[in-house]
């Protein structure tokens, strides 16, 4: 009997009362061939027919589209289900309101797919991201240049040294799902902001990586309701402090990390969040928000003190930690520049 050969990868679409805009985004993977797995998420949608469009969808292809019905469990609820379920080699998450570019869609199905039949499974492939801005009309490409060699397989050993807007997120990151499960990755349900944990948490498992200089992915930004945009921010405060405080307690850094110029980067990404998190209790400014943040210092001092000391000492945190008045009133001058600079919400 002729044995079923796994799908190249799975893309997981997580939906929720996404029927405005999922169907671009699945239009968008499924040129890439039936050796591509498409899992949309139905997560309890109950607003709009999403359940249905799911459905017809994976009528229309089943030997590409899956669907699986959940009650809700939030964006890490919907990607872990969609992790169990997977059956390609390789794992990308794409949200239901973004999309893929159709011709670094194939260039990277063809680099995949180069990898397999030659047998050499890297564990990690970094593409570029697009910020597709609605307000503006404009576009950011983040690209890795000068800190990932293009088109070669590399270990941590050969990074470069990581710019700023140069952090390995959701959006560009394909993992290869063996990767993810060996790792022990677990998504808290109800939670945003969980795409941290996901391209954190697996790092020390990767050991080889390569840079596929394309677009790849489209982010879109800019509607009122999305997660990233600052007054919702500062509403799921507490949601900030939750993904914050499962980052620090992944790994004690750098011991834990055997690769020093590993070890150097996910620092700087720790550091990074820990001082968005900060910065959202600051401008919230109220006593809830303030003891929030008192709490998340009490638990990286908790965690280790070497590696809390080495944290406070990073100038992105001392710069969102100034203590005094005027000090809190600069750090907010400096976020609003990066948000006029970096038009990340």
């Amino acid at each position: 009997m002729r044995t079923k050969r796994p799908k190249t990868i799975t893309f997981v679409i997580p939906c929720y009362n996404s029927a405005a805009y999922m169907d671009a985004c699945i239009e968008s993977i499924l040129g890439g061939g039936r050796d591509v797995e498409i899992i949309i998420v139905d997560d309890g949608s109950t607003k709009d027919d999403t359940p249905e469009k799911a459905d017809e969808w994976a009528e229309a292809h089943p030997d590409v589209i899956k669907v699986i019905h959940q009650e809700n469990a939030g964006h890490g609820g919907a990607v872990m289900a969609g992790l169990r379920a997977a059956t390609g080699i390789y794992f990308k998450v794409v949200d239901s309101d973004d999309w893929l570019d159709h011709t670094s869609r194939d260039l990277l199905m063809a680099k995949l797919r180069g990898f397999i039949a030659g047998d050499n499974l890297v564990d990690l492939v970094v593409c570029n991201y697009v910020y597709e801005h609605i307000q503006t009309g404009s576009q950011r490409v983040i690209h890795y240049r000068r800190a990932l060699p293009t088109n070669k397989i590399i270990s941590w050993d050969e990074v470069g040294i990581f710019g700023p807007g140069q952090n390995i997120l959701m959006h560009s990151a394909i993992y290869r799902t063996q990767v993810l499960r060996d790792s022990g990755l677990e998504l808290p349900k109800h939670t945003f902001y969980v795409d941290n944990i996901f391209v954190y948490v697996p790092l020390p498992y990767v050991k080889t990586l390569h840079y596929l200089p394309v677009n790849l992915y489209r982010y879109f930004i800019g509607r009122e309701d999305q997660s990233v945009n600052e007054p919702v921010q500062l509403g799921r405060l507490d949601q900030q402090m939750r993904v914050t405080k499962a980052l620090v307690d992944a790994y004690v850094l750098p011991d834990e990390i055997p690769s020093k110029r590993l070890a150097r980067y996910m620092e700087g990404f720790l550091a990074l969040i820990i001082a968005a998190s900060s910065m959202f209790a600051v401008i919230r400014a109220d006593d809830e928000a303030l003891e929030m943040r008192r709490q998340m210092w009490a638990n990286l001092y908790a965690k280790d003190v070497k590696m809390a000391k080495r944290l406070g000492r990073h100038p992105l945190v001392l710069a969102s930690n100034l203590s005094s008045s005027t000090g809190r009133r600069l750090s907010v001058r400096l976020y609003r520049l990066a948000q006029r600079l970096y038009r990340f919400s």
